[in-house]
């Protein structure tokens, strides 16, 4: 291992998912800092920006993680807006949205940018479910409370950490961001 690899987020509950899942594999270091994230229609479009801004500004290896919840009846809303939408109409807005529909299909999905200087990199990670009938747990961020995975009978409200991250579309983007770190750094 080289070094630490910078994570630039002001979302301490998503450092903890991040540190959970890089054990002893890699150094992370939090930056709190506000994410810089674009109005765009795709995530990956808007960690690419948030990365390449950063990195010019702590010229060091560093990765930007944006995630949406995509609800199908909703043809992908809030999808890419996703922190917005949670900012604005957290989880009871999106079961009002949600009320008397019976297609509840549902999937997050999160794109992870890592920059270094020599080379950009995303990594993508996706889980499917459904929303709730109504809030479910307190634990984890966001719309964890109203999303269930498939599989389960249980929101990601109400999984322990390691539970949520070894099935998350975050835990499966950063095991693929795994993967290529430990390529590069043979």
């Amino acid at each position: 291992m080289k070094g630490e690899i910078k994570v630039v987020t002001g979302n301490s509950y998503k450092f903890m998912e991040f540190q959970d899942l890089a054990k002893d594999k890699v150094i992370l270091s939090k930056v709190d800092a506000p994410k810089l994230e674009i109005q765009a229609d795709s995530l990956e479009e808007i960690v690419r920006y948030s990365a390449v801004t950063f990195y010019s500004l702590y010229r060091s290896p560093l990765i930007v993680e944006d995630s949406g919840l995509f609800v199908e009846a909703l043809r992908g809303f809030p999808g890419p807006y996703t922190n917005y939408v949670k900012r604005t109409l957290d989880c009871e807005g999106i079961l009002k949205l949600m009320e008397g529909l019976s297609d509840r299909k549902a999937y997050f999905r999160s794109v992870i940018a890592y920059i270094d200087g020599e080379r950009l990199a995303l990594f993508k990670g996706e889980v499917s479910g459904r929303i709730a009938e109504t809030m479910r747990g307190d634990k984890g961020f966001g719309f964890d409370p109203i999303f269930i995975p498939d599989g389960y009978g249980v929101s990601f409200g109400e999984m322990e950490l390691g539970e949520k991250n070894s099935i998350s579309h975050r835990g499966r983007a950063f095991r693929e961001f795994l993967k290529f770190y430990e390529s590069i750094e043979q």
